[in-house]
């Protein structure tokens, strides 16, 4: 209501002083700052309402210093017109790239719960947390993904960066999620899940793929099996961030010996795909994310500390735990802006076998 208000007491303001003033002095033009304020933040019909009365207020100027056809108020009324003319086309075009925007969003919501479906907080012997912390506002979704399967002996999970921005990013998630979770039930051990990623992605690439650019489309992935009846977890690592376990207030890399490359580049380094197992006992919790949270900026420049941060985690579930690493992440990045998208998921085993 204030901002509406603003416009007309600048236009009585002006219109006021400039009837009071000596006749050398004249403030007709500030009345074009009317229709222009308006202009950032209402509608055409407003903006062109405000233009309208301002050119009255200028006009009864005219008639009360001298005479409407006085050539000095002639020209300042027909300024005023032009000007509240092109604001108000100016409007015009703000307020359709609006819509536009509020379409996009719809569409990246939509776009969001079809690739990127919610993880089940509860899967077996495992509770299992989730988020996604999108770099731009009008964006729900880009390369970052995750998902989970629950299998005949345990729970898969993955989590990946593709490499990219925007709607192909998207694109290149939805391929790798839905070769996932095809797969995940199929596959009896990691290595033959992740070579049906690689063939999924590889095959997707060298459609889209500019010939005389190759490898340009790839994602980085950390692809997990957690037995029900195994107090371990495998780990095949394509290039991507290693998982963090969490035990004791103690926090420790699951750094494989044998990473492969990311999907869609093992044509280039062919080393074979080797998973490896690591200790995963009840209480513990093992935190997956990706590039755009380490990659996190503060003011001076520095990275986000997520090991020391997740260290200073009190322990109170996974859900507890990724409240703590969006809000600290946040507060490390200026202004609460990432430069990148960013997900975590965070899984806890909760019993024996």
């Amino acid at each position: 209501m204030a901002q509406v208000a603003a416009p007309f007491a600048l236009i009585a303001l002006v219109t006021t002083i400039d009837v009071l003033a000596p006749p050398e002095v004249h403030l007709g033009p500030f009345l074009a700052a009317a229709p222009a304020l308006t202009a950032s933040f209402a509608g055409p019909r407003m903006t062109a309402f405000v233009g309208a009365v301002a050119v009255l207020a200028q006009v009864v100027v005219a008639v009360a210093r001298t005479t409407l056809t006085d050539l000095n108020h002639t020209f300042q009324i027909i300024a005023l017109i032009l000007i509240s003319a092109f604001v108000t086309f100016f409007a015009h075009l703000r307020e359709v790239h609006e819509g536009q925007l509020t379409q996009l969003r719809s569409v990246a919501v939509a776009a969001q719960q079809v690739v990127l479906r919610p993880l089940r907080d509860r899967m077996g012997p495992l509770r299992v947390a989730s988020v996604y912390l999108a770099a731009e506002a009008e964006a729900q979704i880009g390369g970052d993904l995750y998902a989970a399967a629950r299998t005949e002996h345990g729970t898969r999970l993955i989590i990946g960066d593709v490499r990219g921005k925007g709607l192909e990013a998207v694109g290149d998630a939805a391929i790798v999620l839905g070769a996932f979770r095809a797969a995940a039930h199929q596959e009896k051990d990691l290595p033959g899940l992740v070579a049906h990623l690689e063939s999924a992605v590889a095959a997707d690439t060298a459609e889209a793929e500019d010939p005389e650019r190759p490898g340009e489309g790839f994602t980085t992935a950390a692809v997990l099996d957690i037995p029900d009846g195994e107090m371990t977890l495998r780990v095949l690592s394509c290039g991507h961030p290693p998982p963090l376990l969490l035990r004791g207030g103690r926090v420790v890399p699951l750094q494989v010996d044998h990473p492969a490359p990311p999907l869609g580049l093992t044509e280039f380094v062919d080393t074979g795909f080797a998973a490896q197992s690591f200790p995963f006992e009840p209480g513990d919790v093992v935190l997956l994310y990706t590039d755009g949270v380490i990659e996190a900026r503060d003011a001076a420049g520095s990275f986000y500390p997520l090991p020391d941060r997740a260290a200073d985690w009190p322990g109170d579930g996974p859900d507890a735990l990724l409240r703590h690493l969006c809000a600290d992440l946040l507060a490390h990045s200026p202004g609460g802006l990432l430069g990148d998208d960013a997900a975590m998921v965070a899984i806890e085993r909760l019993g024996g076998p």
